[in-house]
């Protein structure tokens, strides 16, 4: 009986069109299709400042690019912001396991250049 179930299932997965795609096999796919691969980090990156810095407007967006170290990657980007008084730029640091992808920790620098 288990096997029928299986079989069923498997067949109606092959028929739905579902597949399974690896962290790696989606960013390879997400990049063939235009999107790139630091695109989940960097919506990250704008909704985290927008929390930190709520009364400013993101004006630019720039992907410094990643540095990936034994089991942690570090995805970074520079954000310009303006709000009533200036205008200036924020560093995002977002450290993650690179094998699940877990967020460990989300760091803020800024910069007037």
């Amino acid at each position: 009986m288990k096997k029928i179930l299986s079989a069923i299932t498997i067949t109606l997965l092959l028929f739905s069109g579902y597949t399974y795609l690896t962290p790696v096999q989606y960013f390879i796919s997400a990049e063939e299709d235009g999107i790139p691969s630091y695109a989940k980090w960097g919506r990250l990156a704008m909704q985290e400042t927008k929390k930190k810095y709520s009364s400013a407007q993101i004006i630019d967006y720039l992907h410094i690019g990643r540095d990936s170290k034994d089991k942690h990657s570090v995805e970074k980007f520079k954000l310009w912001l303006k709000d009533e008084n200036r205008e200036f730029g924020v560093f995002i640091n977002i450290e993650f396991k690179t094998d699940t992808e877990e967020v460990i920790s989300v760091t803020f620098e800024e910069t007037d250049q």
